[in-house]
């Protein structure tokens, strides 16, 4: 008799935080706020047992191993959020032009970036703070997925590609205009 293969994960739930899983829908309530996603399009089963989230899939293939694995590391990353908060640090880079950044209701604006007069308007999403200090900007939250997207669209806003990425002062074969917007570090925000 053969046994079908089984992939499974755990993740511990720390005291001072609730989940709910409701079918394939899990929610973290936490000290800092509450989280809730939906898995219910993948091929696998949650369920929450004696102080631990278990994600689990029957017949795994090396697809399914891999999905069961990602699903407790978004579970993981919401009640690390939830109870820590996540941070990510950009650096404002220029060598010519002098960028200003600021917030404006729910836009970041970059404007005299090398020298444009057109201002660069990236949206902030609901759930993201944004702090702008002389090189810095701060930008955190508890959902790790909408701040890191949040990080990387600041990032792509000011990237330039193919014809934009001039070679400094004529000379070829060097890496071009650095200026730009760039990401740092990514931590816990407490």
């Amino acid at each position: 008799m053969t046994y079908a293969p089984i992939a499974s994960a755990a993740v511990k739930v720390p005291e001072g935080v609730t989940v709910q899983v409701s079918g394939n829908k899990v929610s973290v309530k936490g000290p800092l706020g509450s989280l809730e996603r939906d898995f219910s399009s993948l091929p696998i089963i949650i369920e929450k047992l004696d102080g631990e989230v278990n994600v689990y899939s029957y017949f795994a293939d090396r697809k399914s191993k891999a999905m069961v694995g990602t699903v407790a590391g978004h579970i993981n990353n919401m009640i690390l959020g939830a109870t820590r908060g996540w941070r990510y640090k950009l650096k404002v880079v220029f060598s010519h032009f002098p960028m200003n950044i600021k917030v404006q209701g729910k836009q970041l604006v970059i404007e005299n970036f090398l020298g444009r007069k057109s201002k660069i308007i990236v949206p902030v999403p609901d759930g993201v703070k944004v702090q702008v200090t002389k090189d810095d900007i701060i930008v955190e939250g508890i959902d790790k997925e909408l701040v890191s997207h949040f990080a990387a669209n600041v990032e792509m806003a000011t990237t330039l590609r193919g014809k934009d990425r001039i070679s400094p002062h004529g000379r070829e074969g060097t890496p071009g205009v650095l200026d730009g917007i760039y990401v740092y570090a990514s931590e816990f925000s407490k």
